[in-house]
């Protein structure tokens, strides 16, 4: 364990103490969300994303020394177990590194090696090997011939015979040839040869072919540059059969190498062992070493993936909300229809229609005025306009549309990303029975723009599609990552109890389906909380899962002021004496003009002094107060808006120099796609990011984020604009 936690301290660059504390938090069964939260002195203030990296790492870790112990057990049994095993199996660091020590101990299915073996020919091999014997090898290998000596049966079975002493040195170098691929020493250096001096080589499968990988066609790259983005396009592309791919090797400087270490200077075995270690490289070695490094870097490249499409969906799912207005959801379509949904500030269906301004029924007239009768009988605020098909059409008939009404509206793009999953889903179907399934997209278009994080928590993260190659990555890693990041987000804002949807719920530290549903049902029955406190007589709901969740849920117009707050009810004691000690009391949060003054006094905290009195920690004491200075208030309200529109830009309006705002709507490693108004999204390569040197985009911008750009490039024929940040 000792070697667990100076592992992950190294690696994440922290603090040994706090990597011992982490895991026992962990071990406990305490969440993520509560330990980042909660629990900030025993961690010493760990983020929940390196919480979660931590969490990661000490399940590799204790998965690697389980299968350390079962090879060593393993080979124990076989009577093969030395010292240099131990040590070497000790120092590993990887599976990998385990797996090759174990080769040669592993039971193996039949190869030309095993049937050599069964034959009785490796006293010859280890002959050959030792390379000591001056007597000739063909007269020691005709002892190895035992076809006198087989029944007529057996003569019969080819995998018995040894015919000629040509026949036994063949099957004696067979055995070499396993053994020398079996080696991990060799396997090891080999590894890192290739990754340091390699190359990875990809041609068209048909070069008349046109696809989008056409500059993969005759292209190479060095194994230890390619970065994670064209790995995944690489194998896509192969996958589609666009592409062959392969690892060039230093073949040469290899097999120079494992002959230095075989070849104990010219003897009559020479020639033989150069010729075996070759083949042993070509026939056994390249193709599994190759296959390994391909899984190595393809799994690097989707950890890569993973996280970048880990940071989109949190910046999307912390978007802010826009409150306080009643929306027009609009689904564009071409033959079925644009579908329109009503709802007002609290999210409830005031009214839906279908319109079909767009082709082929292009009944731009009739969709204007029915359109145009729900604005003024609805006051319509805003119209959240899907971005996938024909939305470009749509944005056009709104913009135009809105010149028509004498109130003040604007549209908003909105992503659309898995609005058709949701639609057909158990929940949508339980949510609006009543309500056809192609308005409960439209429905859920309006309800993301007044509240992105709890309607995007009901779609699987997977549809939300802000990242690259989502559909390319490990899914089982992909969907635990996201339900993670789902996690951190829906807790760093908080939970209504008393309005919350149960997968809203599901996604609160220490809830899960069946309790999120028992809390909604309890509500329905019993009417609203109106304290943390009755969360304990909700069935299953027990003292262990209250600890983890009573924080991050929220009761508004209840019983105690504190509980609109993150404060944790284990906090409630020290706060109020808190607030005594400097002339208030939890009913002053509700009252605006005693907030001030109580801000006023929270700015003249010694944060030391008062902590040790209170016998809290700093950090809790630091978090107190933060929310004590804005009760209630959602932490998504720092984000940036969406950008209000109420014209349309097109294409061809764009002219190279133009500076434009626009909003982010996804990072990926080479880039940033900007929405800035035309059909298309717009590309901000890494180098038009900034004048300084930046590793990755996401170290300047995120998902959500508004920017200003200048159009640097217009591409007419394939509908591309090239974008700079550097305005």
């Amino acid at each position: 364990m000792d070697k667990i936690i100076k592992t992950i301290a190294e690696e994440l660059k922290i603090r040994e103490n706090q990597v011992e504390n982490t895991i026992k938090l962990i071990d406990e069964g305490n969440t993520i969300p509560f330990i980042a939260r909660y629990r900030k002195e025993v961690t010493g203030g760990l983020s929940d994303e390196t919480l979660r990296e931590l969490g990661d790492r000490l399940a590799y870790l204790r998965n690697l020394e389980k299968r350390k112990e079962e090879v060593i057990n393993s080979i124990d049994e076989q009577g093969k177990l030395t010292d240099e095993i131990l040590k070497a199996v000790a120092l590993s660091k990887t599976l990998a590194e385990v797996e090759d020590i174990y080769r040669p101990y592993k039971q193996k299915k039949k190869t030309r090696a095993t049937v050599a073996k069964a034959k009785g020919l490796e006293p010859l091999a280890n002959i050959i090997i030792e390379q000591k014997e001056t007597r000739d090898i063909y007269e020691i290998a005709k002892e190895y011939v035992n076809i006198d000596k087989l029944s007529e049966e057996d003569k019969k079975n080819k995998d018995k015979v040894v015919a000629t002493a040509e026949d036994a040195i063949a099957g004696a170098l067979d055995i070499i040839a396993e053994n020398i691929s079996d080696n991990a020493k060799y396997r090891k250096e080999i590894k890192r040869q290739c990754y340091r001096e390699g190359l990875v080589e990809t041609k068209a499968a048909d070069p008349e072919a046109k696809s989008n990988y056409e500059m993969y066609y005759e292209y190479k790259e060095a194994i230890k540059y390619i970065p994670s983005h064209r790995i995944l396009a690489i194998n896509r592309g192969e996958k589609e059969d666009f592409l062959k791919v392969k690892l060039e090797k230093p073949e040469e400087k290899i097999l120079k190498y494992i002959e230095r270490d075989v070849i104990k200077g010219e003897t009559q075995f020479t020639d033989m062992l150069r010729t075996t270690i070759e083949d042993s490289f070509k026939r056994l070695i390249e193709p599994s070493i190759e296959r390994e490094i391909r899984s190595d870097l393809t799994e690097k490249a989707e950890e890569k993936a993973i996280k970048v499409f880990g940071q989109n969906s949190k910046q999307l799912l912390l978007g802010a909300p826009i409150k306080g207005k009643t929306v027009m959801g609009f689904d564009p379509a071409y033959r079925t229809g644009c579908k329109i949904a009503v709802i007002d500030e609290t999210g409830k269906v005031l009214d839906y229609t279908t319109v079909y301004p767009t082709a082929p029924q292009n009944d731009v007239e009739n969709a204007k005025k029915e359109l145009l009768k729900l604005i003024e009988k609805h006051k319509i605020d805003m119209i959240a306009i899907g971005n996938g098909t024909a939305s470009r059409e749509s944005e056009m008939f709104v913009a135009d549309m809105l010149k028509e009404t004498k109130r003040d509206v604007c549209y908003v793009i909105v992503s659309e990303a898995g609005a058709s999953v949701y639609s057909a889903s158990k929940l949508a179907t339980e949510e609006y029975p009543d309500i056809n399934v192609s308005i409960r997209g439209a429905i859920s278009i309006a309800r993301r723009l007044q509240d992105p994080l709890a309607e995007l928590v009901k779609i699987d993260p997977k549809a939300i599609g802000v990242g690259q190659y989502q559909h390319d990555v490990n899914q089982k890693r992909l969907a635990e990552s996201l339900t993670g990041v789902v996690e951190d987000s829906v807790n760093k804002v908080g939970v209504d109890v008393n309005t919350a949807t149960p997968s809203l719920l599901s996604y609160v530290a220490g809830i899960n389906n069946t309790i999120a549903k028992n809390i909604v049902k309890y509500r329905d029955e019993n009417g609203k909380l109106k304290n943390r406190k009755q969360l304990l007589k909700v069935p299953k709901l027990g003292k262990v899962a209250y600890e983890q969740c009573a924080g991050f849920l929220r009761i508004f117009d209840g019983d105690n002021p504190l509980e609109i707050t993150a404060v944790h009810p284990e906090s409630y004691e020290a706060t109020e004496k808190l607030l005594k000690e400097i002339g208030f009391d939890v009913n002053d949060l509700k009252n605006k003009e005693k907030l001030e003054d109580l801000r006023n006094k929270l700015k003249h905290i010694d944060i030391a002094k008062t902590a040790k009195e209170l016998e809290i920690g700093e950090m809790t004491l630091t978090d107190i107060i933060a929310e004590l200075n804005k009760p209630g208030r959602d932490p998504r309200e720092d984000m940036p808006k969406p950008v209000l529109r109420s014209d349309v830009l097109k294409l061809e309006d764009l002219k190279e120099g133009m500076i434009l705002t626009g909003t982010v709507r996804n990072v990926i490693d080479f880039g940033a796609f900007v929405d800035i108004g035309v059909k298309h999204d717009g590309l901000v390569h890494i180098s038009e990011m900034s004048d300084k040197f930046i590793k990755n985009p996401s170290e300047i911008v995120s998902v959500g984020d508004v920017v200003k750009v200048k159009v640097i490039k217009i591409d007419m024929e394939r509908q591309k604009v090239g974008l700079s940040m550097k305005v």
